[in-house]
């Protein structure tokens, strides 16, 4: 009898495991099933970064001292800033690029003490959109704006009051004496990234001058009330123009740390004398980057403008600096 009960005992015991062994496989393949189909999950794509964008901080010092020195001279002290900040945005076929570049820069000499005199000064804004003619093409459409000024006021034939022991000279520029602004609707040529040339025949901006004394030499017209033509307050406060311009743009790199750049501006005035009189403005900058974080710099600035009088006269205007300084860039890719 006891037997028997051990039997029928292992018997349900052995059901009821292969009863469970079951349930758990069934379950097990049920799981399966549900994974098999559900949906796989989308990896979210990573948004491109449609801009691009750079901060270079400049800064270059030079100092002089003489003691007992035969050749004389004297003790000087220099200091040139500067700031080149880019802003470039490109999507498929538009394009929209922005750059501001500040410089300034004093001198102080032992011959003029209680003098600082002005070495470098200069606010320049280009801002351009463009948008291609085709995907494959090398022309775009453009509409771009710059503006060029500087910070403070320029003087030059210094004389010291003898009483006072201070410094006075001529006035030559200022804030906003003169500031150039121009708005160019045309169409840019751009076979490589690192030259192109936009041609703008509707071309019209003001040339603007805040200084009253200083408005007839930047070309203002006499007011409508025509009075004494050798007073300054008597001239309007801005020269509007509208002509055609060519720009031409190149960026040339030999190596990692030798670049060269140069911007070539013609402009023709419809209203004064067209393809007669025309304005250039020609800019070129060598610089050669070693050790990271100092530059050696190179740049040149030809202007020519007949409506502004040196002297009375019209002339060709030329501006050179060399330059070793502090260089820091700051960059995404």
């Amino acid at each position: 009898m006891n037997k028997i009960l051990t039997a029928m005992a292992a018997a349900a015991c052995f059901m009821t495991i292969a009863a469970a062994q079951d349930d758990v496989q069934k379950a097990t393949a049920e799981a399966a099933a549900a994974i098999l189909e559900a949906p796989e999950a989308v990896q979210a794509a990573e948004e491109p970064n449609w801009w691009t964008n750079s901060f270079q901080v400049d800064l270059g010092f030079n100092q002089t001292n003489l003691w007992s020195w035969a050749a004389g001279g004297y003790n000087t002290l220099s200091l040139n800033s500067g700031i080149d900040a880019k802003a470039n945005y490109a999507k498929e076929m538009s394009s929209w690029n922005n750059r501001l570049q500040l410089q300034y820069g004093f001198l102080w000499s032992a011959d003029k003490a209680n003098l600082l005199q002005k070495s470098n000064d200069l606010m320049y804004l280009e801002s351009r959109f463009a948008y291609k003619t085709s995907e494959e093409s090398k022309w775009n459409y453009t509409v771009s704006f710059d503006f060029r000024s500087q910070f403070s006021n320029s003087y030059d034939s210094y004389t010291q009051d003898a009483s006072t022991g201070l410094w006075s000279g001529t006035l030559k520029s200022g804030f906003l004496a003169p500031a150039y602004t121009n708005l160019a609707i045309g169409m840019e040529w751009a076979p490589a990234d690192w030259f192109n040339v936009n041609i703008a025949p509707l071309t019209a901006g003001y040339t603007i001058c805040n200084i009253e004394e200083l408005r007839k030499s930047y070309g203002m017209k006499l007011k409508e009330d025509g009075l004494d033509p050798n007073v300054g307050a008597n001239y309007k406060s801005a020269l509007f123009q509208s002509g055609a311009q060519v720009k031409i743009n190149l960026k040339a790199s030999v190596n990692d740390n030798l670049s060269y750049e140069t911007q070539l501006v013609l402009f023709t005035d419809y209203l004064n004398h067209p393809f007669r009189y025309n304005r250039v403005n020609w800019d070129n900058k060598i610089s050669w980057q070693f050790a990271k974080l100092f530059k050696v710099a190179l740049n040149t600035w030809l202007i020519y403008d007949p409506i502004v009088l040196i002297d009375g006269q019209q002339k060709v205007q030329f501006k050179e600096s060399f330059s070793i300084s502090f260089t820091y860039l700051i960059a995404n890719k």
